[in-house]
């Protein structure tokens, strides 16, 4: 599906995986990409407070989360959870939410920035940068959910 480019606003970019979140974000006019740190995912959302300080320090207005789709575009098991904790969070920060297909998004970082092995997780953070430059690129525009 093709998508027209997004408004321009800063935006955090989370790549989640089962043990690491790699994040990065983009400035409002859609200029400058940095990386963050790579943060521990937990099953009770104790990182929800270090991304919070992240979206107020850097003035973030929404969130992005890489889908890892199969070869056919079609919802993986990994794709489904991350699906279910971007709503989580997009739910629990109050703030819009976009999903990227992040097909080969990790071998691309692997490849673009020429790293071989990792275990800081800097390799989640570089591959959150490829999908919001993606998004960045491509879109879908930020969806609103209701907010309980």
């Amino acid at each position: 599906m093709k998508y027209n480019k997004p408004l321009s606003r800063a935006v955090l970019c989370l790549d989640v995986g089962g043990k690491r979140i790699g994040l990065a974000y983009c400035d409002s006019l859609h200029i400058t990409i940095s990386i963050l740190p790579a943060i521990t995912r937990s099953k009770d959302f104790r990182e929800l407070s270090l991304l919070n300080q992240f979206i107020i320090k850097h003035n973030l207005l929404g969130i992005v989360v890489g889908l890892p789709l199969n070869d056919n575009g079609e919802m993986t098991h990994q794709a489904k959870d991350c699906y279910e904790y971007g709503l989580s969070i997009s739910r629990r920060l109050k703030l819009p939410i976009a999903f990227v297909n992040e097909h080969s998004s990790t071998w691309e970082t692997l490849n673009r920035f020429d790293i071989k092995k990792d275990k800081s997780g800097l390799v989640d953070s570089l591959s959150a940068k490829v999908i919001l430059e993606q998004w960045m690129n491509e879109g879908p525009e930020l969806k609103e959910f209701l907010f309980k």
